[in-house]
């Protein structure tokens, strides 16, 4: 009788950490937005804006790019289907 595998296959694994990733991003940007704001005595000054549009910005870059590669394993992983017990 043959066991099932021990470890999952790679390219499911890699997918669901991926979707992980893309759920826990908000996340992310909501801890990169209001620490700094929480810190900011002052108010609103020059450098807390450049910090605040550069997070902006790279956190956009970060989801398009999970956006992509999840897509892209998606179109490859169809082919594969669904597990069935």
């Amino acid at each position: 009788m043959a066991r099932a595998p021990l470890f999952l296959a790679r390219q499911g694994y890699r997918r669901r950490r991926l979707a992980d990733m893309a759920r826990l991003l908000p996340l992310f940007g909501l801890w990169v937005f209001l620490l700094p704001l929480l810190d900011a005595d002052d108010g609103l000054d020059a450098a807390l804006l450049i910090y605040l549009f550069s997070a902006w910005f790279i956190l956009i870059a970060a989801s398009a790019l999970l956006a992509r590669r999840l897509c892209a394993d998606a179109q490859t992983g169809d082919a594969e289907g669904p597990r069935s017990r």
